[in-house]
């Protein structure tokens, strides 16, 4: 029998078992990085929303970190975008990196 290991809603687990970060958090990066890629490209959120077969407002929600994106509309975003999907969750892997960084230095600068 397999055994599936539950994570509370409001948090994540990292590869080590921790607590990670809100979902909150991860759902606001994921935004972040659908926008970075949509301004890079020089695309509106409602070109961005008809290459995804997506409604604007949802792209704009997204891109806001207000709703969470399933499987599927990551998929099409990622395909939008012209990369695959690993690229995207990459994206947001970096944008989590640098955050870190910032609040490092922020907590280094405070002491």
């Amino acid at each position: 029998m397999s055994r599936i290991a539950v994570v509370d809603s409001a948090t994540s687990a990292n590869a080590s078992g921790d607590t990670a970060q809100p979902v909150e958090d991860l759902i606001q990066i994921f935004g972040i990085a659908v926008r970075q890629l949509r301004e890079v490209r020089g695309w509106s959120q409602e070109e961005l929303a008809e290459r995804s077969n997506l409604n604007r407002s949802y792209v704009g929600e997204v891109e806001r970190g207000r709703v969470i994106a399933s499987i599927l509309t990551a998929q099409k975003l990622a395909r939008a975008l012209e990369i695959d999907i690993a690229s995207l969750l990459t994206r947001c892997d970096q944008i989590e990196r640098q955050r870190t960084v910032r609040r490092i230095n922020l907590a280094a600068i405070a002491c």
